[in-house]
């Protein structure tokens, strides 16, 4: 739409509209006031994450991809190598 190739960081997140606000992208109202506009989370790409020392932990607690399957190291390397 108008808005894509448009950069700016996340400023709100209506969860119960499933929709996002982002910074400067805004439009004026017919009274002239300016309102952000949402967007759907499925049509925004994620370009760089804040990460602090407690969402790295947050994110390496959440990562189950190392240890999830009945597969162990072993069989991964079997695998990769038959």
């Amino acid at each position: 739409g108008h808005y894509k190739g448009q950069q700016g960081k996340i400023i709100a997140c209506y969860r119960k509209k499933w929709v996002i606000h982002i910074e400067r992208l805004q439009r004026e109202k017919a009274n002239g006031a300016t309102v952000s506009i949402g967007f759907h989370p499925s049509k925004v790409e994620i370009v760089k994450l804040k990460l602090d020392k407690d969402r790295k932990q947050m994110l390496a607690r959440k990562d189950t991809s190392e240890n999830t399957g009945k597969y162990t190291e072993d069989a991964e390397k079997s695998v990769s190598t038959a």
